[in-house]
């Protein structure tokens, strides 16, 4: 059976998040979907996984709400669940940034469609800024479009503040995986007093599903976060692997160094790597592999058993235990 895999945000207004996340939670438990959600004063976003109707369902139960009847979602497909847990969790802002004041509900730049994103990355005097980080727009992204060098999304600003000026670069057009980051960047983009911004809608995803190949300005595979690692053109499954001491993606031509260890690490982390950290990693692919020796599917180590063990090892450590972890832990040994 083939998982459809959900990529939706939205930016709006949600004065009552809080309350959302509860209902939220239990509708997506009730339909089997797994994945991850944010709730923020300022929207919605989020990576989902489940069958067709059940994901169909959760569209339209968001949708329901007349501020989220905007939102807007991608769709691909896996082999294989991505997602092992369901969890809606409670943010500052559904994507960080880190600036106060930055709002898409209040200003945003101009939406290009895929089909006209080409024209406008191909004239000379537009300014392309890749809004990803270091890892993703090293697989891939758009011809002539510039790295930002970021190891998070907060470092924007300052890489723009340190090589840019609106009195030099009068139109900018930038891009992300799902069109969230690129639309947040765009808003601050205009309160730095940039004339003319443009942002692909829907992202690079959206992108390559529905420009043709032979008509791409594309260049390599797009990262997305979850075990498939890397699409392609078509949102096929890319051929990147991802290394899990230090969450970079791996070619094959990474995979053949001799420091790479599957589930371990890779040529990037092999000397930096705990040993606790590397003990840790060790045990779950041997888990792994003695869950497909007995044909199931291994799915790690629970929130709640990854609770209780933070919480022995604060105490074993003499550390202060915070109280919503202790409170925690015992709600759920109660339960």
């Amino acid at each position: 059976m083939s998982i459809v895999v959900s990529a939706l945000y939205h930016f709006a207004t949600l004065e009552d998040y809080v309350a959302m996340r509860e209902p939220l939670q239990a509708f997506c438990d009730g339909h089997d979907i797994k994945g991850a959600l944010l709730l923020a004063h300022e929207g919605i976003n989020g990576s989902v996984a489940g069958r067709q109707e059940d994901i169909d369902d959760l569209l339209a139960y968001l949708k329901s709400d007349t501020r989220l009847q905007g939102l807007e979602h991608k769709e691909s497909f896996a082999n294989t669940k991505p997602f092992y847990r369901m969890k809606v969790k409670l943010k500052k802002e559904i994507v960080t940034l880190g600036i106060d004041g930055v709002d898409p509900n209040v200003c945003v730049g101009t939406y290009v469609a895929p089909k006209d994103w080409n024209a406008i990355i191909s004239d000379p005097e537009v300014l392309v800024l890749d809004t990803r980080n270091d890892y993703e727009y090293l697989i891939g992204t758009f011809k002539g479009a510039i790295d930002p060098n970021t190891e998070t999304f907060r470092e924007f600003p300052e890489f723009v503040a340190n090589n840019y000026a609106p009195e030099t670069h009068k139109k900018v057009a930038m891009f992300c995986t799902g069109g969230i980051r690129c639309e947040k960047a765009s808003s601050f983009m205009l309160q730095q007093g940039y004339e003319e911004v443009y942002h692909l809608k829907g992202g690079i995803l959206k992108y390559l599903e529905e420009v043709p190949e032979e008509e791409s300005l594309w260049e390599g595979e797009c990262f997305v976060f979850d075990d498939r690692v890397a699409v392609s053109h078509g949102l096929k499954i890319g051929q990147y692997t991802l290394c899990r001491g230090c969450r970079w993606p791996l070619s094959a031509q990474d995979l053949l160094s001799e420091h790479y260890i599957e589930g371990i690490c890779c040529d990037r982390c092999f000397d930096v790597l705990s040993e606790d950290k590397r003990s840790r990693l060790a045990e779950r692919q041997k888990q792994k592999q003695l869950a497909e020796a007995r044909g199931e599917t291994h799915l790690g180590m629970s929130i709640k058993d990854a609770q209780k063990r933070k919480l022995e090892k604060r105490r074993a450590l003499g550390a202060k235990v915070p109280k919503y972890l202790e409170k925690k832990v015992a709600v759920k040994q109660h339960r």
